[in-house]
């Protein structure tokens, strides 16, 4: 078991450009560290060891400068086997000078930052070259094919273990994924389709679905079915839905339907994130019942980082709690605030991609997709500020810093924070007594480098970590079913699969 390394405890500010030097840092690597943080390219406050980004010093020196960059970059975003940009319609362009510019000056609307401030023109010009070079020629079925063997007996730490592929039909980016009483799963894909998997392995489509904006990082998000479900059929869905008076604009939102079959009927919208934006990036979201009955949803800031998160005034980069209904409880904690948006549970969130219940506590967990660093996980108590932007583990994409402070009076610490990044989506406690010493741990999809993390826990106390199915694609969603089995959804291709323990 891997213990708590000190990058992840306390950090010492050397003030050199800008940036959190180790004082862990090896002197066989040192150089090209030292140099990718003087490029920016490093997604993390601190130089990346070998440990860290689990590569041997030969193959980090084998990478070269170019497929460093990108991977610490780009690879959190469009995958570290580039499969974003195979077989795909490209949106501003796929020429030299098309994905130049795109490097240079960002699509900031759509989540897209730029590097011209922290790469050179020779380095952007690299970088481009190595993106459109070993693209050249690949399918998406040669993708699938160079993805690692997860057949047979796996062996963590604590559990042996085998993955059980339920589908890897899906088509898109799945997002999020149910499990019905009945063993059936639903599971939502980004672009706007929801699909029923029975539980001999088919999978139908939906339909019923509100429709979504797919456009940047928004579409058809999570699922989640009503604890009385068995007695109301009511499913729901987080969504970016377009502003029906202004289609450039879009928000986060909630709609409900009942399951009828595959049909959802009686569909209606319960929550709105207001307001709408014309922003494409940073729409969270997660949704979670409580044990009382409460529905929380999770909403980004929507890029608006200085904008929104701090302010009650608006519903971005807060996490809100509803009735069943989209009713407002009157018990929230800035209900009777003057000028506050009711429904907000807790504030200064970025973009919480992951929220879950403690099994044993019933406390309400969030998972933070931070900045270049910065990623953390935080227990959300009523009226909490998180923080963001005003203290913050992370610094800019392109190198610069937007705060000094990681800590201050009035603002909530994580319980555990990331650096470099791992783009957490995903997340979920172990609750089954079917994984043994698994059990109450919490287990954090990894986006960026494509595993499945598993956080040792004593308590609210990360006291070890381990990273597992390597490889195996960027991980989206991780779900405790309804039948004790613990579930994942992975991009590239679309997989659900299961993991199941060793008699």
């Amino acid at each position: 078991m891997a213990p708590i390394t000190p990058h992840q405890i306390s950090k010492t500010n050397f003030g050199f450009n800008n940036t959190y030097i180790s004082l862990r840092a090896t002197t066989k690597i040192g150089c090209l560290l030292l140099l990718s943080i003087l490029l920016g390219c490093n997604n993390s406050l601190e130089p990346v060891t070998p440990e860290e980004e689990n590569l041997t010093d030969d193959e980090i020196v084998e990478l070269g400068d170019a497929a460093l960059m990108y991977r610490n970059n780009c690879g959190g975003c469009h995958g570290q086997d580039l499969g974003s940009f195979v077989e795909r319609d490209w949106t501003y362009g796929n020429s030299q000078e098309d994905v130049i510019q795109s490097i240079t000056d960002g699509y900031a609307d759509n989540g897209m930052p730029a590097y011209g401030s922290a790469l050179s023109v020779q380095e952007i010009e690299d970088l481009t070259n190595y993106i459109l070079t070993e693209i050249e020629g690949k399918t998406k079925a040669m993708l699938e094919e160079e993805n690692p063997d997860l057949s047979g007996l796996i062996t963590s730490d604590d559990l042996t273990f085998r993955v059980e592929t339920i589908t890897d039909d899906i088509p898109g980016i799945p997002w999020g994924i149910e499990q019905l009483p009945t063993g059936e799963i639903l599971v939502t894909e980004r672009g706007g389709g929801l699909y029923l998997i029975n539980t001999d392995k088919q999978m139908s489509e939906v339909s019923g679905v509100p429709s979504v904006s797919s456009q940047g990082q928004g579409g058809l998000l999570d699922v989640l079915i009503h604890p009385d479900f068995e007695s109301n059929g009511l499913v729901y869905l987080s969504y970016s839905r377009i502003n029906p008076d202004n289609a450039s604009q879009r928000t986060t939102a909630v709609a409900r339907g009942r399951l009828d079959g595959n049909n959802l009927v009686d569909v209606e919208n319960i929550f709105t994130a207001l307001p709408y934006l014309n922003s494409g990036h940073h729409f969270g979201s997660r949704l979670v019942f409580d044990n009382n009955g409460y529905l929380y949803v999770s909403v980004g800031d929507r890029g608006n980082r200085d904008a929104y998160p701090q302010e009650l005034d608006n519903a971005h980069g807060k996490i809100h709690r509803v009735h069943d209904d989209g009713q407002i409880p009157t018990d929230n904690p800035f209900y009777n605030t003057p000028g506050a948006i009711t429904s907000i549970f807790t504030y200064g969130t970025r973009n919480p991609q992951g929220m879950t219940l403690h099994p044993e506590t019933g406390a309400l967990w969030e998972g933070e997709h931070g900045p270049q660093g910065g990623d953390e996980i935080n227990i959300l108590e009523a009226g909490d500020n998180n923080g963001w932007p005003v203290i913050s583990y992370g610094i800019n994409y392109d190198g610069t810093t937007f705060t000094d402070l990681t800590e201050l009076d009035g603002m909530e610490q994580p319980v555990y924070y990331w650096t470099p990044s791992i783009a957490p989506c995903g997340m979920t406690f172990v609750s089954s007594d079917f994984y043994g010493n698994w059990k109450n741990d919490l287990f954090v999809s990894s986006l960026k480098f494509e595993y499945l993390h598993r956080l040792v826990m004593n308590g609210n106390e990360v006291v070890g970590h381990e990273q597992l199915l390597e490889g195996i694609g960027r991980v989206r969603d991780a779900q405790m079913g309804t039948d004790g089995y613990l579930y994942i959804v992975v991009e590239g291709p679309g997989r659900l699969i299961r993991l199941v323990p060793e008699q």
